[in-house]
């Protein structure tokens, strides 16, 4: 039997303009974001078809992922933070002043290389990725599986589901609403 997983990232979060600020400043517009919900642009046509076809409906609980789901019309089965994107460190200096944007790239980048100032660690995060992957398997016994999440915890999950034999059928970028499928069994 043909098991499936989507994982499909949330909608466009809903944030006020923001200038260019401190790393200290990154603090408080993460914390904006981890709160944010989602615009109300129209969800892409690809994306409704797509979550359509799932059985069983899995969300983070960040109100960006939940706001996706019922902008989808759809009721999650699950909703557990074990979903939630992996945590962005931030620094405590005061210059340069750049987008929060650029920040958040580059304490990504740092974040993989070691630096987790008081958020999870990158292995932690792979850790917990490695339990959504296993949840989201056993779920697929039920049927297609759609994971509203996030894009760097998304990617981390996929990469588990690689690592247990899983193969990626279709993608659709990194984008805002974007989606990527995983089929196991006889294709």
């Amino acid at each position: 039997m043909n098991r499936e997983i989507i994982l499909m990232r949330h909608g466009q979060p809903k944030l006020a303009a923001t200038d260019k600020i401190s790393a200290l400043e990154m603090k408080d517009w993460i914390e904006q974001y981890d709160r944010s919900e989602i615009t109300h642009h129209p969800v892409p046509h690809a994306s409704m078809q797509l979550a359509a076809t799932a059985t069983v409906i899995v969300s983070s609980s960040a109100p960006r992922a939940l706001t996706s789901v019922q902008a989808l019309g759809l009721k999650p089965a699950l909703v557990d933070a074990l979903f939630c994107e992996a945590q962005l460190p931030c620094g405590h200096w005061k210059l340069p002043r750049l987008s929060p944007f650029t920040w958040a790239f580059i304490f990504r980048v740092l974040w993989l290389c070691g630096y987790s100032r008081n958020v999870e660690s990158a292995d932690t995060a792979r850790i917990r990725a490695s339990t959504a992957a296993k949840r989201l398997q056993s779920l697929a016994s039920d049927g297609p599986v759609l994971l509203l999440g996030h894009g760097f915890m998304n990617q981390m999950i996929a990469n588990q589901l690689v690592a247990d034999g899983w193969a990626r059928q279709k993608g659709n970028g990194r984008q805002f609403w974007s989606a990527t499928v995983y089929q196991y069994g006889s294709v």
